[in-house]
């Protein structure tokens, strides 16, 4: 019996009018939980537990690199539209192609969690969880793949977190110094499972959309920022932190030659400051970390 490799199972959504592999990824989780009740009672003789099934769940993450379905993705999670996902073992030749193997899966699924790691010089990042809405179930032996074409994936450097001053001005402040900028996104579920359900499947309907934008940027001391867009520094953080109120926001590609100059953008919206922490330690370079909390939906670019 041959053991089987980790990059030869894939998970496998519905996305268009095709499926396709998550592409860019690094590693896929598939959860299946049995939500159990303790059915133990005083009639029992001594104090072990009677785990009884009342439940059953499912979820999957998968992380991968932050390719050319970003926009997808984020489309996806406000819109609360409903997933396909299958898991299945697929070709080694290219590691996207479907074998309909057997002990392939399925199941509809909400997009429910998903972040966005843009890092200083390194290949960015997303990390995205599917919370199933009902059964798991044989996979379809009719569904095609389509297998992504090569890809150029995104630095962290050239994208960049730019703010303003209210929330009526355009963002055109970049965060300056920055090393590290994460936009997460969930979708909240809750269980709508009735008395009328067929089944143990737990049923899942979305309730509620929250996202957040961490930044993290060394503290410089007297240095003048020369480009096309002022650079924010902390002290205009402070004030939009001590002012409670929500300000403009975009992540947007940047190009010139500091990569602060704004050019396409990626997503937009408001956020509240609502978290700023100045860590200073020893002998090591001082560093401010922004916590938002957004304000109202986010914007997509087309």
């Amino acid at each position: 019996m041959a053991t089987l490799k980790g990059q030869n199972l894939r998970v496998i959504t519905y996305i268009g009018s095709s499926y396709v592999c998550i592409a860019g990824a690094t590693n896929a989780t598939i959860t299946l939980t049995n939500n159990t009740d303790d059915a133990a009672t005083k009639d029992d003789v001594g104090m072990a537990a009677k785990p009884v099934t009342a439940s059953k769940s499912w979820q999957v993450q998968v992380d991968s690199m932050d390719v050319s379905d970003t926009a997808a993705m984020l489309t996806a999670i406000k819109n609360k539209t409903p997933f396909v996902l299958i898991w299945d073992e697929t070709s080694p030749t290219d590691n996207q192609t479907r074998l309909f193997q057997t002990f392939a899966r399925q199941g509809s699924a909400y997009l429910t969690d998903a972040s966005f790691t843009f890092n200083d010089r390194e290949i960015s990042t997303k990390s995205i969880t599917f919370t199933g809405t009902s059964e798991v179930t044989a996979a379809d032996g009719s569904a095609q793949t389509t297998a992504y074409q090569p890809i150029s994936y995104t630095r962290g450097q050239f994208v960049r977190l730019f703010l303003s001053s209210d929330n009526t001005t355009a963002p055109s402040k970049v965060i300056s110094y920055a090393r590290q900028l994460t936009l997460h996104v969930s979708l909240s579920v809750e269980n709508v499972t009735t008395k009328d359900t067929t089944g143990e499947w737990q049923i899942m309907e979305p309730t509620a959309l929250n996202y957040d934008i961490t930044s993290n940027s060394l503290v410089r001391s007297g240095d003048s920022i020369t480009s096309t867009v002022q650079g924010q520094v902390l002290n205009d953080i402070e004030s939009i932190y001590a002012s409670g109120t929500p300000v403009k926001w975009k992540i947007a590609n940047v190009s010139g030659d500091n990569n602060r100059t704004a050019s396409s953008t990626i997503v937009s919206g408001s956020v509240v400051v609502t978290q700023l922490q100045l860590n200073t330690p020893n002998k090591a370079n001082a560093e401010y970390t922004t916590q938002m909390s957004g304000y109202g939906e986010y914007t997509v670019a087309a």
